[in-house]
């Protein structure tokens, strides 16, 4: 173990513990998750995409309206229960089409943290620059990509990022950071490779105090300071989170998870164009064998989607709203490599005990 804990500082934000709560969309990483991590003492995420869908609200016709202000009634509630000293940040993907409109929103809201990803987010300091104190985090799989935004963003808006997530393809869930199918497994993208060099280009080009965030397949105590032994100055975990008692999902999403088995767990070609690891629901197992039939479309989400473009695949938010609702039968659950660890229900701060004893 770690003699001493590495200190997460992401802009003027410093969690108790060098923690970040992956987010997991869509409403699996909602504002009680995110409260209670944030709680207990670790930086909690709320995952903007499809909020709506918990709200009541939403009538099905006003999606990017209801959305932005989910944004804004979830940052609210999940600082309800953090309390002040708790840090709460947003997760966006960079393919959303209203993307500056769910930065924005959460600006207003009052978060503390943006994690952006899905995508270079080469624009996001313009769509935040009315709030400097907002800690702004691009997830990367590359130091080429950590060099493109930097050089980006330093440019055009005299802002270097307050640190980076890296997330290994390898066992990360959802979308997976990377375009092809033989990127997954490469391992030219895994943490041992990359976090390193990321942390020495953060150094030499950008300076000491900007930290680097480990993702992907973080589990236990071991993981974690495995990650810092590498660089890393803080860990990301989503999985592990989703399956909790504070967790947004439906008691029938967190059961998927109990039960899942390493023959449950596939990697996908997501309407966004990109690999995505999921379980293998009756609808995900139609879908690997060609014939699935989708929902229709509930709203433009995405700037790239081939079930819009093509009539192909199937629409993606539809698929993982049912999934948070527990339609086991019709939902898209995304899920990380180690899914095939969780055996039981956890409360989030027995969880955070056993990672940081200290």
């Amino acid at each position: 173990m770690t003699a001493k804990l590495p200190v997460l500082q992401l802009g003027k934000h410093r969690p108790r513990y060098p923690l970040i709560q992956g987010g997991m969309g869509v409403a699996i990483s909602g504002p009680r998750l995110a409260g209670h991590v944030a709680k207990s003492g670790g930086v909690g995420t709320i995952a903007s995409v499809g909020l709506a869908c918990n709200f009541s609200f939403y009538n099905g016709r006003n999606y990017f309206e209801a959305n932005v202000r989910a944004v804004k009634e979830s940052i609210l509630q999940a600082r309800e229960i953090a309390g002040p000293e708790g840090v709460i940040a947003l997760n966006c993907m960079v393919a959303l089409t209203d993307y500056d409109r769910h930065i924005k929103a959460a600006c207003e809201g009052g978060v503390d943290v943006i994690v952006s990803g899905a995508g270079l987010p080469l624009r996001l300091p313009e769509y935040a620059k009315d709030f400097p104190d907002v800690a702004l985090v691009p997830i990367v799989s590359s130091v080429k990509a950590a060099s493109l935004i930097s050089r980006r963003w330093e440019k055009t808006y005299g802002r270097i990022p307050d640190g980076f997530v890296m997330e290994t393809p390898k066992y990360a869930g959802g979308h997976l950071g990377v375009t092809k199918m033989d990127q997954v497994d490469d391992e030219a993208f895994s943490l041992d490779s990359v976090v390193p060099e990321l942390v020495a280009f953060v150094e030499r080009e950008l300076g000491p105090d900007i930290p680097v965030i480990a993702a992907g397949g973080i589990w236990t105590r071991e993981d974690i300071d495995h990650a810092f032994s590498l660089g890393a100055r803080g860990v990301q975990m989503g999985t592990r989170f989703a399956c909790t008692y504070e967790g947004d999902a439906s008691d029938r999403f967190k059961q998927a998870y109990i039960d899942a088995t390493e023959d449950d767990v596939v990697i996908i070609q997501s309407p966004a164009g990109l690999p995505g690891r999921a379980l293998k629901s009756p609808f995900i197992a139609q879908y690997l064998e060609g014939n699935v039939e989708s929902k229709p479309c509930i709203a433009n989400c995405l700037t790239h989607c081939r079930y819009r473009s093509e009539k192909k695949t199937f629409c993606i938010a539809q698929a993982l709203i049912d999934a948070y609702r527990g339609n086991w039968e019709e939902g898209l659950f995304f899920c990380g490599s180690n899914v095939t660890r969780v055996t039981e229900l956890q409360h989030v701060a027995d969880i955070i005990r056993e990672l940081f004893p200290e």
